[in-house]
């Protein structure tokens, strides 16, 4: 075969992308010098809506960092759904609607961001009146999954999560949960997950904790037997954020497991701008790092890298002009 004449004109291969499964909000997002009381009316110094959901912005975060991202999730055809659409396009974020077709409207979110702390307060009801996805994501896991690098899941439309996760697996594409807290359903996901990382308000219940053993339960303890035993329902790495402090990493499990720690750059209080979605940037940019072919350790890093840098700026993806200009 001739070599091409004109190889310089030959398109680079497509980058392996990050799928995202799970939820998507409406956020409105207002920045007050303090949460009001009961019966309270506080007058908020700035308001701002976009969309929002851990996986939603975990795919926003891998487009900005320059990996394509696909979002599956359920928007449905309506006002508010159009609306958060039209954010995903304009974030680069491709979407997979499992209610295309339907009629239907996102969860919205109310969000408090406290102006002296950068603290966050939620509420909402994320995607608890979804029925569930299961067949839709059958016919749709093809298409969803098509040139995928890895697959985040947030626990959220759990049954569409499992599809994909399995079929994810058969094709060695590495799963990501984003565990930001126990979902009920969650243990049938986990033994399809290869990467959990876990929040700081993630915690197992009682009848999900496996027996330790007693060497396992004597070694570990506290946060350390809640990775272990999450280790123990499927997943070959466990990790924990502790917002500030360190990420813990417990690699392959066990007491013969690796634990370490990774230790974020250090941002003064006063430079605290909005902790909103750090956690969500962290995922997003471990599982980007994880699609560009990085082991967990090192992606992890990554996702430590940028979430330390969002909280430097307003709102969950105020921090996407300086990554843009970076990669």
């Amino acid at each position: 075969m001739l070599p091409d004449p004109n190889p310089e004109l030959v398109p680079p291969s497509t980058p392996a992308a990050l799928v995202c499964c799970g939820l998507v909000t409406l956020d409105v997002r207002q920045v007050v010098e303090r949460l009001p009381g009961p019966d309270e009316k506080v007058v908020a110094s700035s308001v701002d809506v976009a969309f929002g959901g851990p996986a939603a912005n975990a795919a926003a975060t891998a487009a900005a960092l320059g990996v394509p991202a696909r979002l599956v999730t359920a928007l449905g055809s309506g006002p508010v759904a159009d609306l958060v659409r039209a954010g995903l396009t304009a974030a680069g974020v491709q979407v997979v609607d499992l209610l295309a077709g339907e009629r239907g409207s996102p969860a919205v979110s109310s969000v408090l961001v406290t102006a002296g702390t950068g603290q966050r307060a939620v509420v909402s009801t994320n995607g608890t009146a979804v029925r569930d996805l299961h067949a839709e994501a059958e016919v749709a896991v093809g298409a969803a999954l098509d040139g995928a690098g890895a697959l985040l899941v947030d626990g959220h439309h759990l049954g569409a999560a499992q599809v994909l996760a399995r079929v994810a697996r058969r094709r060695g594409v590495p799963v990501l949960l984003d565990g930001g807290s126990w979902k009920p359903g969650l243990g049938d996901l986990l033994p399809w997950v290869d990467h959990a990382v876990l929040s700081a308000d993630f915690l197992l219940p009682a009848d999900q904790v496996r027996a330790l053993g007693t060497a396992q339960g004597a070694a570990l303890v506290g946060d350390d037997a809640q990775l272990a035993a999450v280790a123990d329902c499927g997943p070959r790495t466990v990790a924990r954020s502790s917002g500030a402090g360190p990420v813990r990493l417990l690699v392959q499990g066990g007491v013969s497991g690796s634990w370490r720690a990774l230790v974020p750059e250090a941002v003064a209080p006063q430079d605290v701008v909005d902790t909103l979605g750090a956690g969500d940037v962290l995922h997003g940019a471990t599982g980007a790092a994880l699609a560009r072919g990085l082991d967990l350790p090192q992606a992890l890093a990554e996702g430590v890298r940028w979430a330390t840098v969002s909280v430097r700026h307003a709102g969950a993806l105020g921090w996407v002009g300086v990554a843009r200009a970076s990669v």
